[in-house]
C-alpha cells in the first residue's frame, strides 16, 4: 500500500501512517508529487494541491484522497466518484483556531488595534483618534450554528454580547442550549452590530451578502467573515464600507485568493485583512494532522469511511452492524449478472428483517457495483456505482419489508432484456451465503469459482456433471442443490445446482456440461475478491 503525502502533515500522523505493516509513505511537496501518483493507493493534500481530473487520470491505482482540512474546493468531487476515488476531510479539527480568529478580529474592530499599534510604532500618541466600543451589550448576528459557529458562540457569551442566530437546519433545541435566539434572516440583518459568517458554501449561500443585503442592516454594521470568501459578493462590501453602511469588516477569506493587489476591497481603511489564516495554528495542524492519518487508516484496514465527502459516511458502530450486508450486497449483483442471460435494464433490491430499518444507500450502490463489475473494464464501487449505473441507463430501486420471524435477508433483482433474474442472500456465521435463485432454496458460499446450472430433475444429471468436472481435472469443494417443489402442467420439475470448484470453468468443459439435454443453463461466477 503506498500512501502519497503531497503537503505538510503533522509529525505525529506521519507517524500513525508508518507504523502500519507494509505501508509504503512517500512524503512529498505540491511541486513534486505528481511523478509519485502511478501507483499510490492514498493521496493526502491540504488546499495547495488541486485533486482535478488530470490528477484523477494519473493515478489508476487511487482509493481515497484524504483533505487535512475542512473545505474540499480543491478536490473536484465530481471526477473523484466518476473515477471510484472516495474523498473524505476533517471537519470541526480547526473550530476552535477559527472561532478564536473569529473573536480576533471582532475586538480588532472594536478597539482598532491594528491601526493603533502602526500608528504607535511610528512614533505618534494619538489617544482620541483611537477611542473604540465594547463588545459587551452588542448583538451579534451568527449565521450558521455547524461546529465552528457554536465556538464563536461560547466565546462571545464571555463578552456579555447579545446572541442571535439563523441557521435553518440546526434543530432549535441546540439554539436554545447555547442561550441562542433563533431569528430570520431579515430579521438578522435588522438586529445585528456585528455578523459573523459561517455556513458552507452552497448554491443558496453564493454571493448571498450582496447590496441587497447590506440595504437591510443597520448603518455602522461590522462584518466578519472566516467561512468562505464566495459568500461575500466582492464589490458590494466594498461600495458598503466606502459609503460607511458597514462600518468595519474583518475578513480571512476572499471571492478570490489572493485577491488582486489593485482589488478596490483593500484600499478601504476599515477593512482587516488577513491571508486564510483562521484554521492556522500550530494544535489545528497537530489535530486535522492526526485525524486524517486515522481516517484513513481506517477506511483502507476496515472500510470504515469516516467524514466521507462523496458518498455516506459509516459510524464504526453502523458499519459494524451494516458491513457484512454491503458485502453480500455485492456478490448477490456479481452473482446475478453472471447468472442472468441479455443486457441489464435495471435492479430492484428488497431488504427483509431488521436490516430494513438500516440506511440502505451503501447497500444499494453495493449491489449495483456487483452487477456492473461483470462486464466493465473500470471498477465499479460504492463511490462510483451510481453515477456508472446512470451514464448506462439503468434503472434501481428499492423496497424495505418487515416480514415477522423472516431471517435478514436480500433479495436482488436483475432485470434484462432477456428476463428477470432472482436471488436472495443472508449473512450466515458472519459470511455472504446464497439461499434462493429464483424462487428455488438452494444455501451456497458466494466467493471463489462456482458454477451455476439449472437443469429438469430428471436421472443422470448429477453425474453427468460429476463426470464432466473429473474429465477436466477440476475438483469439487461443494456441491448445493434445490428444486422447485411442483413442476408446472406438462413441464419437468426445474432443480438448481450450484457448485463451488477448485478452479477456473473453461468454455470447452462448459460445453461438454450443456451437452446433456436436461440441463438448460450452465453459468460459470467468478467473484473479483
Amino acid at each position: 500500500m503506498k500512501i502519497l503525502v503531497a503537503e505538510p502533515l503533522a509529525a505525529a500522523g506521519l507517524e500513525l501512517l508508518r507504523a502500519q505493516a507494509g505501508w509504503d509513505i512517500v512524503v512529498s511537496n505540491p511541486k513534486e508529487y505528481a511523478e509519485h501518483l502511478g501507483d499510490c493507493d492514498a493521496l493526502l493534500v491540504r488546499s495547495a494541491v488541486k485533486v482535478n481530473k488530470d490528477v484523477l487520470s494519473k493515478s489508476p491505482k487511487l482509493k481515497v484522497v484524504g483533505r487535512a482540512g475542512v473545505g474540499v474546493d480543491n478536490v473536484d468531487l465530481e471526477a473523484s466518484t466518476a473515477a471510484g476515488v472516495l474523498v473524505m476531510n476533517t471537519p470541526g479539527g480547526n473550530a476552535i483556531s477559527v472561532a478564536e480568529h473569529t473573536i480576533g478580529l471582532m475586538l480588532s474592530l472594536a478597539r482598532a488595534i491594528p491601526a493603533a499599534s502602526a500608528s504607535t510604532k511610528s512614533g505618534k500618541w494619538e489617544k482620541k483618534k483611537f477611542q473604540g466600543n465594547e463588545l459587551r451589550g452588542k448583538t451579534l448576528g451568527v449565521m450558521g450554528l455547524g461546529s465552528i459557529g457554536r465556538e464563536v458562540v461560547k466565546r462571545a457569551s464571555g463578552f456579555d454580547m447579545r446572541i442571535i442566530a439563523h441557521d435553518p437546519f440546526v434543530n432549535p433545541q441546540t439554539a436554545a442550549d447555547l442561550n441562542v435566539e433563533l431569528v430570520t434572516l431579515d430579521s438578522l440583518y435588522a438586529q445585528s452590530d456585528y455578523i459573523s459568517l459561517h455556513m458552507a458554501l452552497t448554491p443558496e449561500t453564493h454571493g448571498m451578502l450582496n447590496a441587497a443585503a447590506f440595504d437591510k442592516m443597520k448603518t455602522g454594521v461590522r462584518i466578519i467573515n472566516c467561512a468562505r470568501g464566495e459568500l461575500i459578493k466582492s464589490a458590494d462590501i466594498a461600495a458598503a464600507l466606502a459609503s460607511g453602511k458597514v462600518g468595519g469588516a474583518g475578513l480571512d477569506v476572499f471571492e478570490k485568493e489572493p485577491p488582486a493587489a489593485d482589488d478596490p476591497l483593500l484600499a478601504a481603511e476599515n477593512l482587516l485583512a488577513t491571508p486564510h489564516i483562521g484554521g492556522s495554528t500550530d494544535e489545528a495542524q497537530e489535530i486535522v494532522g492526526v485525524r486524517i492519518a486515522e481516517q484513513l487508516v481506517e477506511y483502507l484496514v476496515n472500510g470504515i469511511a469516516l467524514n466521507a465527502v462523496n458518498m455516506p459516511a459509516l459510524s464504526p458502530d453502523m458499519y459494524k452492524a451494516v458491513g457484512p450486508y454491503i458485502a453480500l450486497a455485492e456478490r448477490l449483483g456479481n452473482f446475478a449478472a453472471f447468472a442472468a442471460e441479455g443486457h441489464p435494464k435495471g435492479v430492484k433490491l428488497t431488504y427483509s428483517g431488521r436490516i430494513a430499518d438500516f440506511n440502505t444507500t451503501l447497500l444499494r450502490n453495493a449491489g449495483m457495483a456487483g452487477v456492473l463489475n461483470r462486464s466493465l473494464e473500470q471498477r465499479a464501487n460504492l463511490v462510483n456505482a451510481m453515477p456508472i449505473a446512470t451514464e448506462r441507463g439503468l434503472s434501481v430501486s428499492e423496497t424495505h419489508e418487515k416480514r415477522s420471524g423472516h431471517i435478514d435477508s436480500i433479495r436482488l433483482e436483475l432485470e434484462t432484456d432477456a428476463g428477470v433474474t432472482v436471488v436472495e442472500g443472508a449473512v450466515i456465521l458472519n459470511k455472504p451465503r446464497l439461499i434462493m435463485v429464483d424462487g428455488i432454496y438452494c444455501e451456497a458460499t458466494l466467493s471463489g469459482h462456482l458454477l451455476y446450472l439449472k437443469n429438469n430433475d430428471v436421472p443422470g444429471v448429477i453425474g453427468h456433471v460429476g463426470n464432466s468436472l473429473g474429465k477436466a481435472g477440476i475438483n469439487i469443494a461443494n456441491f448445493s442443490l434445490g428444486r422447485q417443489e411442483a413442476a408446472a402442467a406438462g413441464q419437468h420439475i426445474q432443480a438448481i445446482a450450484v457448485v463451488e470448484v477448485d478452479g477456473v470453468v473453461t468454455d470447452a468443459v462448459r460445453a461438454d456440461l450443456q451437452s446433456n439435454p436436461a440441463i438448460l443453463t450452465v453459468r460459470p461466477v467468478e467473484f473479483l475478491a
